[in-house]
């Protein structure tokens, strides 16, 4: 099942999880001028990650801020968290608004075209306080998400719009992976944030 709408999808998920979806919490204007000063103000690099005892370099570009220097291990490599840019403390701010949630920390993915996305996997690091809401802002081109079962292997994909947010709550992690497909059919570029909770 393919979501792509303008309301506000209260859960996306039937069962053992709940996922919010916001569209245009940001004009498009807003969304646009967001996107550009990141592009540029970040401080991105390309992620690493470790299969099969390999280090490999991704063409995807990642970035990691938060509250302190938080040490953050995923795909078998560590990040330290930078200060916070006053773009983020804005975007921070709503997300803990919209959503009644508070985070301390972002993980930002600059995904230059849909040759780049990312595979099946749930957040649920140590590190992360566990079914702590994680508010996810997507900037740029629009990207189908999908989410999988982990048990009954049921699959719901969304569009996710320029300008949007979605938030995974609960026990989402520990029940459902999540995904972002690459698609030849995307030329532009996105940036996502995903603003979370570590364990302080």
């Amino acid at each position: 099942m393919l979501l792509f709408q303008q309301e506000r999808i209260e859960n996306l998920l039937p069962c053992d999880g709940i996922v919010t979806y916001c569209p245009q919490v940001l004009s498009q204007s807003e969304a646009d001028d967001y996107f550009s000063s990141l592009f540029t103000s970040i401080e991105w690099k390309n992620d690493e990650t470790v299969v099969m005892g390999r280090r490999i370099v991704t063409k995807r570009k990642v970035a990691w801020y938060g509250d302190s220097d938080y040490a953050y291990t995923y795909s078998g490599t560590t990040k330290q968290a930078l200060p916070w840019t006053a773009e983020l403390l804005k975007l921070k701010d709503l997300a803990e608004k919209i959503t009644g949630a508070r985070f301390n920390s972002c993980l930002l993915n600059l995904y230059h075209n849909g040759e780049e996305g990312l595979g099946w996997h749930s957040d649920n690091e140590d590190s992360l306080v566990k079914e702590a809401t994680i508010a996810s802002y997507s900037l740029g081109a629009a990207r189908k998400f999908v989410f999988k079962h982990r048990k009954t292997k049921e699959n719901i994909s969304i569009m996710l719009e320029n300008g949007s947010l979605l938030a995974m709550s609960g026990t989402t992690q520990a029940n459902w992976l999540h995904s972002l497909p690459r698609s030849v059919l995307v030329t532009e570029p996105r940036i996502n944030l995903t603003f979370r909770l570590m364990v302080e």
